[in-house]
């Protein structure tokens, strides 16, 4: 049976793309317009592009936030947080004014320049991504594979250990993370040609903690 992935559709996702790298992978794609439409999701993924305050702002409107919490911590369903998706994991988010988060990865999402890049922003383009040996987000990928990133906002994680890879644009940039069975991407896997789609399998095959 294929496995089930469930996209929020929460009005700032770019759905078509993210949404046919997964079927192109053999997966069954809900696109969720209600919470109550990922219940049979074995997989969630949370997709994002626009600011962190609106999006965070839909999501508390329609109701996602508990929903998110309740398959994640109470039925241990593996979530990935793509682009704005993973910044929305974050504690909180300077993007907007100081903006409450999920709180599933602890630490702030700040402006790229205020973590002391001088580069021209947003970060747009293709870019190396060194990651932890072993990570199982990033098995069968070379290491300093390239990755396609647009965003002007990155993650100052307080926890090192839920850092699993990076990139540098002007100094060091969260590429990806992980907490149990939690992931986000900064980059976006599903436009970042053989290297992304390796990455999705990985995710859809990943079991949950």
């Amino acid at each position: 049976m294929a496995t089930r992935v469930g996209i929020v559709n929460y009005g700032m996702g770019n759905l078509g793309s993210v949404r046919r790298a997964f079927e192109d992978l053999g997966a069954d794609v809900v696109v969720a317009d209600r919470p109550s439409a990922l219940d049979a999701a074995d997989r969630l993924v949370l997709p994002g592009v626009g600011a962190f305050s609106q999006g965070m702002q839909r999501l508390r409107d329609g109701g996602w936030c508990d929903a998110l919490h309740s398959l994640v911590h109470e039925r241990q369903r593996p979530l990935l947080g793509i682009c704005l998706g993973m910044q929305m994991l974050a504690s909180a988010g300077d993007e907007g004014g100081d903006e409450a988060g999920l709180g599933l990865i602890a630490g702030r999402v700040r402006r790229i320049d205020a973590l002391g890049c001088t580069l021209r922003i947003p970060h747009v383009g293709w870019n190396d991504v060194r990651f932890d040996a072993g990570e199982p987000l990033f098995a069968g990928v070379p290491d300093g594979a390239d990755f396609y990133f647009v965003h002007s906002y990155a993650l100052d994680a307080e926890n090192e250990h839920d850092v699993v890879a990076r990139t540098n644009y002007g100094v060091p940039v969260v590429a990806a993370v992980r907490h149990g069975h939690v992931f986000g991407t900064q980059f976006h896997p599903e436009k970042s040609s053989r290297c992304g789609r390796r990455l999705l399998r990985n995710f859809i095959d990943i079991a949950p903690c």
